[in-house]
């Protein structure tokens, strides 16, 4: 008997697949009752304040000092040099970094304090603005990466370079899914928007098997590629084929047991049961008109960030897990003043509409929302600096701000301190370790407990790294 045969009736034949087949079905039927039995980990480390993430992500670097972090301080310094004493030797990217000046400039947008917490916020963000007190900004986050590529990854997988799993993935493979007939990882993107590029490595499942993965839903007809029918083909036939097609993977797997082989099946299972639940999740008819108005006059027209907030939060009724959503073109390296004022009005309202949904449908409670991009912007002037024209802010990953709200976080607060010019944190910086960390904490995950053995060692979302954020929790 040769190695793969031993293998292969050593527990990893048909009885295993069977075995394996019948235990998934009875996790995933735990699972709907949000104990977390469907996942590898078997249940919570410890009991979860938040039950779904839906994470708004901000594609670019939006700019901290035009939107959440006031600093009138810029304002008297405008066209002064930054001061060594500040910069600390910090390097800065190839675009400003040969600069000759390197001009301070404020904003030119006006802030103002909101709600009883007295949170600062940009005339840019009214809505946001409006349910400030429902909200915790951190204005400490820092990170390595000052490119846009290794920085999105790292938000994403806690890694700068592409090959580790996502947040989603690592919370699929640890707590399984909770509704039979759609993924629990969700990928919306924005529809045509410019900015750097998205990868589908930042939805992807790395070393982990591919049914990690999610799933991403576009606008149009069609909105998961591949899983409607062709002309001419029923249910019925398509159920005659995926029948076939299972044997055939389940005699290939009896020769060759891999687990990729058995991700496969499930996921042609996981598109069959889709072919109904699609349909049904991203039909708006039966969302009255008062909440589409809550959400903006772009709630009607699929692929805009406010349709997939809407979107958003019909997936996290039905159980979906993480939904990720992604919006470009926040890298205002020149024109800032229309540029930011364009993302701004594109998002504000549909984002501040989705927490106050989730609020009146009584899900913030177990719905954690986080708003937020990959790094910040710089406190000086990309290029020359003249007074009354339009200009630009570099990259910035030593301080920038994020918001959380619901699932377990500390509404009206604001949390960490930077300097006065905006610069450097002073104090309670918050490493994107620390926010994946806070994240799977509130999920009920210990982030060192949550690992996958990979290459002789084991990986985990945190690394080595990460704290729990404990200012931030309610």
């Amino acid at each position: 008997m040769n190695r793969r045969d031993w293998l292969g009736s050593f527990g990893m034949g048909f009885g295993g697949l069977a075995l394996a087949e019948m235990l998934g079905r009875s996790s995933s039927a735990a699972d709907t009752r949000g104990d977390g039995a469907g996942g590898v980990l078997g249940g919570f480390h410890h009991p979860p304040k938040a039950k779904r993430v839906i994470y708004l992500f901000q594609s670019g670097g939006p700019s901290q000092l035009d939107l959440f972090d006031h600093k009138p301080y810029l304002l008297d310094k405008t066209g002064e040099q930054l001061p060594e004493s500040v910069r600390g030797g910090q390097r800065l990217t190839g675009m400003s970094g040969n600069q000759s000046s390197i001009p301070l400039v404020g904003s030119p947008f006006a802030f103002r304090q909101h709600g009883q917490s007295g949170a600062w916020v940009s005339e840019l963000l009214p809505w946001t603005a409006g349910i400030a007190d429902r909200l915790c900004f951190v204005r400490t986050m820092y990170t390595e990466s000052i490119n846009h590529g290794p920085g999105v990854t790292f938000m994403q997988s806690g890694h700068q370079i592409p090959g580790r799993p996502s947040i989603g993935a690592w919370l699929d493979y640890g707590l399984g899914n909770a509704n039979d007939d759609l993924p629990s990882f969700v990928v919306l993107i924005t529809k045509n928007k410019g900015g750097q590029p998205l990868m589908s490595h930042l939805w992807g499942a790395g070393f982990l098997p591919t049914k990690h993965q999610a799933v991403r839903f576009r606008s149009g007809a069609d909105p998961v590629l591949y899983v409607n029918n062709p002309p001419g083909v029923s249910p019925e036939s398509r159920r005659h084929v995926l029948d076939g097609l299972r044997q055939l993977h389940e005699h290939q797997f009896a020769g060759t047991p891999d687990a990729e082989i058995t991700a496969r099946i499930a996921n042609y299972e996981m598109a069959f049961r889709m072919q109904a639940s699609v349909p049904d999740v991203t039909n708006f008819a039966d969302e009255p008109q008062s909440v589409l108005d809550l959400y903006g006059p772009d709630a009607k027209d699929p692929g805009t960030f406010a349709a997939n907030c809407l979107l958003a939060r019909r997936l996290a009724e039905r159980g979906v897990r993480f939904i990720q959503l992604y919006h470009q073109d926040w890298d205002h390296h020149g024109g800032l003043k229309g540029g930011i004022a364009r993302e701004a009005k594109q998002t504000d309202q549909p984002a501040a509409a989705l927490v106050q949904d989730l609020a009146q449908r009584g899900m913030l409670d177990d719905t954690l929302v986080v708003w937020g991009g990959e790094f910040g912007r710089t406190n000086y002037c990309q290029g020359l600096y003249k007074p009354g024209q339009d200009f630009g802010r570099d990259h910035h990953p030593r301080c920038f701000t994020i918001w959380m709200a619901g699932g377990g976080i500390k509404p009206g607060t604001t949390y960490g301190e930077t300097c006065e010019y905006g610069y450097n944190i002073v104090k309670d910086g918050v490493h994107v370790h620390d926010f994946h960390a806070t994240m799977l904490h509130l999920l009920g995950i210990d982030h060192e407990r949550l690992t996958y053995k990979f290459q002789g060692r084991r990986y985990r979302l945190t690394d080595v790294h990460g704290k729990i954020v404990n200012g931030i929790l309610a």
